[in-house]
């Protein structure tokens, strides 16, 4: 599916499966400036979450440089992963090293909790190296609780893979030198059947494909198996993969600069996320992904009879999301004829009768119209907002419903007058 959260410009995702749902941590290119000329300015993670897959939670900014790591400027290129129910999110310092941050909860905040990088060009191992890029950590835990962290870029030999110890922010021993054919960045492991996947981007002469190695060992006797993935369509620039498993399937996160092409801005440092399932095949290879607009199937409908934030969405036309005053994150610069579509609600066969959402705003004659389909499809409901006082005052408004049942996609759109109409915070059905 492309593009999925087309309200940020998200790229280099990372992913970590955790209680039924998959978080994808990124670097966030809302903070490069909007032309082709500035470059990386990414000193932000920007976390994004999903059950089914198809309807996306904005979580926000989770770790940010320097306020969370003092010593760094940049953060790019995250990977995230659980253990002992504590959480560890790894960067790169633009390509200048390795750090660690930790939290009780996916949702950070990150902190680091070391002061200074966990790998850097002093680290054991880590040279000889020919211009590598010091970057691109991902962190994975073998079957028998062993933890390893693959990095590197910018060459052949420059792959690397070091122990961690169990505490997971630091190192057991020096980095071992692994060589990938024409290796570019974006280390990733994944272990399926007992064999080990190193999968990497490739460089600009190999079509900066998504290409992988396998192995019995999680560290040496790798052996090249083909591509991934081919380059994402409307990209033609970097290429970065999170490779995870869900309710039994692969998927792969990735990204692509569709929604810069189609605003017209410079799509350079403007990318945006993707993902495509994958199979492995009986012999161990896998078979080369398939990109698609809206190949994904929803693994599971979405209950409007408990609360939903209004930053979940599959799509939307127009608005933002900003920190809430309330918690979380709430939707904003909501404009007239804006909307979100949440995919597979499930209204089941009683259905609904009545609509509650927070809102909050200083202007009259605002409203949420309740649509079926499309933007323009069957109206159910409109929910009148008033000004509130401030756009962070919350109240909550409630409007009737007309029959409605089974699944539907739901489109809320915003009507009223010009400008910003007013703030969104969360939604809810319910059958009285």
């Amino acid at each position: 599916d492309y593009p999925i959260v087309s309200h940020r410009h998200l790229a280099d995702p990372g992913s970590m499966v955790y209680n039924g749902r998959v978080y994808l941590y990124c670097s966030n290119d809302d903070e490069n400036p909007g032309d082709d000329q500035s470059g990386y300015q990414m000193k932000s993670i920007v976390c994004v979450s999903s059950s089914d897959l198809k309807n996306w939670t904005d979580h926000g900014i989770v770790f940010e440089v320097p306020r969370g790591a003092s010593w760094a400027g940049k953060s790019w290129a995250p990977s995230a992963i659980e253990r002992d129910v504590k959480f560890f999110l790894y960067f790169g310092n633009g390509g200048n090293g390795i750090g660690v941050a930790t939290a009780d909860n996916p949702l950070g905040p990150f902190i680091d909790p070391l002061g200074k990088p966990l790998i850097e060009n002093s680290t054991p191992g880590v040279q000889p190296a020919k211009n590598m890029w010091l970057f691109d950590p991902m962190t994975f835990i073998d079957d028998d609780g062993q933890a390893y962290m693959y990095f590197g870029g910018n060459g052949d030999n420059n792959v690397r893979v070091i122990k961690l110890n169990r505490d997971m922010i630091s190192v057991d021993g020096p980095a071992i030198h692994l060589e990938a054919k024409n290796f570019f960045e974006a280390s990733w492991m994944h272990k399926h059947n007992g064999t080990y996947y190193f999968s990497y981007s490739a460089n600009p002469r190999a079509q900066m494909r998504i290409d992988y190695m396998t192995s019995t060992k999680p560290t040496s006797g790798f052996t090249y198996g083909g591509a991934v993935s081919k380059q994402p369509p409307l990209n033609d620039n970097n290429n970065h993969q999170a490779i995870f498993k869900l309710n039994g399937e692969y998927y792969q996160a990735y990204h692509n600069r569709v929604v810069a092409r189609q605003a017209n801005i410079p799509p350079v440092y403007k990318r945006n996320l993707c993902i495509d399932q994958f199979k492995h095949n009986a012999s161990g290879g896998i078979d080369t992904m398939v990109n698609t607009v809206d190949g994904v199937v929803q693994l599971a409908y979405l209950s409007p009879f408990e609360r939903v934030e209004a930053e979940t969405m599959n799509a939307q036309s127009g608005i933002y999301t900003e920190t809430c005053k309330a918690g979380g994150m709430n939707v904003c610069n909501i404009e007239n004829i804006d909307w979100i579509k949440i995919r597979g609600v499930d209204f089941g066969k009683k259905g609904a009768k009545k609509f509650s959402a927070s809102v909050a705003g200083i202007v009259a004659n605002g409203q949420i119209e309740l649509r079926l389909g499309d933007p323009s499809g069957t109206l159910i409901g409109t929910c009148k907002v008033d000004p509130t006082g401030d756009l962070q005052t919350w109240e909550t408004v409630t409007c009737k419903v007309e029959k409605v049942a089974g699944v539907q996609d739901l489109y809320l759109k915003f009507t009223g007058g010009e400008g910003k109409l007013f703030n969104f915070d969360w939604w809810q059905f319910s059958a009285k």
